[in-house]
């Protein structure tokens, strides 16, 4: 993963589009899946795989991309295509969820999970999350980050959220607005 660290902690479908910020696309390898993987652990119920491989971040990188497409449209109001929603539903199938029940504790224990190789289980959660999020009308109010070199997304929890992230975009959008003002006087 490069030296940029990804945006983390919006909506698992942003985490996964905002993997390609302006500077560059943070997960060209499979070392790069494994990495974000762990930073979404605690988000995904599968553990993160030792042997992920150029399929498994293939599989990832194809709901990445029809995320982002669908998304787009989605939150300016607009129908999406049904090649991206055909295509993260195939995601979903190609690793089915089964809901497993387990005797532990004196009480029946339901863990949901899917089968499959690793890649494919990894992009069907995606694509789930995916489906979540634009089923839910919150998505009209997802924003692109204001800050003029920056392409993340994320949903505002405040109105008045203008970045992507304040110690990042917001810092830098702050400090150029004061040298400006500096500058000028």
């Amino acid at each position: 993963m490069s030296d940029l660290a990804p945006l983390t902690g919006e909506p698992l479908a942003l985490d996964l589009v905002n993997t390609r910020p302006g500077t560059g696309d943070l997960l060209t390898a499979p070392d790069d899946l494994r990495a974000w993987w762990a930073l979404q652990a605690d988000r995904l119920p599968d553990d993160v795989p030792r042997d992920a491989g150029p399929e498994d971040l293939s599989a990832v990188l194809a709901v990445r991309e029809h995320v982002a497409a669908a998304l787009d449209r989605v939150r300016r109001g607009e129908e999406p295509l049904a090649a991206d929603l055909d295509a993260l539903n195939t995601a979903q199938r190609a690793a089915p969820a089964i809901s497993e029940l387990a005797w532990r504790d004196g009480t029946v224990r339901l863990t949901r999970r899917r089968t499959g190789p690793p890649g494919p289980r990894l992009a069907a959660w995606l694509a789930e999350a995916a489906a979540e999020l634009l089923a839910d009308p919150a998505v009209t109010r997802i924003r692109k980050c204001e800050a003029d070199d920056c392409v993340m997304l994320f949903l505002p929890a405040h109105p008045r959220r203008r970045w992507c992230s304040a110690a990042r975009c917001g810092n830098r959008a702050r400090v150029a607005r004061h040298y400006r003002r500096h500058k000028a006087g």
